[in-house]
């Protein structure tokens, strides 16, 4: 027995699960509305995750036991897909493209080109590690016509990625924000946003909490340099994406098969 407590708290619009050690002590809290896990104590992850688990059954039949229409499964996106229909539909005539072409203009396609290339090479090599009991899905669709980049489901846990197409740029990435050539981009907050939207719907369709972790990726870049006080968000290259083959086992196989089964359904993520 851990000797946890799990306790309730509504006030103010929030509606969490406190877990506590049997001297009060504060050893996490779970939102219920958002799915985030706030552990206070690392070392007891699983501990809490047991605790918790008798309170986060919502349904007898959780979206990941239901029958998954043909139309429905997001098994068979591929990468970059939401960006190609970007792509084609920003795509000009040729006499428009070659005239901005000579001119040495750039065009709005340009962009999204670039991002398409970076999500299909990150696919490409998270696609490598279902060898070793890893389940890939890619460009799941969400609510304001947003997608996340690619789902990384296994052996170590949910990671969800935001991949970043920047070739032979120099890339600083702080606690909040990116730098590069003089600019600043949101992608940290954007990752852990994104990882908080797909804990929420995999925690409400698996009827147990889920936590995903952000990942930001870059794809070409000639420099990348992170600060050490970065730890919620996992940043790499492309070509470190096989680290992942080395994490700890912290799930079951039969707790990752469930979870993908849930995250594969176009219905898990109709609300996110």
């Amino acid at each position: 027995m851990s000797g946890l407590q799990v306790s309730t708290w509504k006030r103010y619009g929030h509606d969490r699960l406190y877990v506590n050690r049997s001297d009060g002590e504060k050893v996490a809290w779970f939102d219920r509305r958002t799915g985030y896990l706030k552990l206070l104590v690392e070392d007891q992850r699983d501990a809490v995750l047991d605790a918790l688990a008798p309170y986060l059954v919502t349904s007898p039949v959780p979206v990941a036991h239901k029958e998954l229409r043909s139309e429905d499964d997001l098994a068979g996106n591929r990468p970059g897909d939401a960006l190609q229909g970007k792509v084609d539909e920003l795509t000009p005539g040729f006499w428009r493209w070659a005239l901005a072409r000579l001119s040495g203009r750039s065009l709005e396609v340009d962009s999204w080109r670039t991002g398409l290339v970076g999500e299909r090479r990150v696919g490409v090599a998270l696609e490598r590690l279902v060898r070793q009991g890893w389940r890939v899905l890619h460009s799941i669709p969400l609510a304001s016509d947003v997608d996340i980049d690619h789902l990384l489901i296994g052996p170590g846990g949910a990671f969800c990625f935001n991949t970043k197409c920047h070739r032979r740029a120099r890339v600083w990435v702080g606690d909040d924000s990116v730098r590069i050539g003089g600019q600043s981009y949101p992608y940290v907050r954007k990752s852990r946003a994104e990882a908080r939207r797909a804990s929420a719907a995999l925690t409400r369709a698996c009827g147990f909490a889920v936590e995903v972790q952000p990942v930001l990726a870059f794809v070409a870049v000639a420099e990348l340099m992170v600060v050490p006080t970065l730890r919620d968000v996992r940043v790499l290259r492309e070509q470190d994406i096989t680290v992942f083959k080395h994490l700890k086992a912290e799930w079951a196989s039969d707790k990752a098969e469930l979870v993908y089964q849930a995250a594969r359904s176009r219905q898990t993520w109709t609300r996110s």
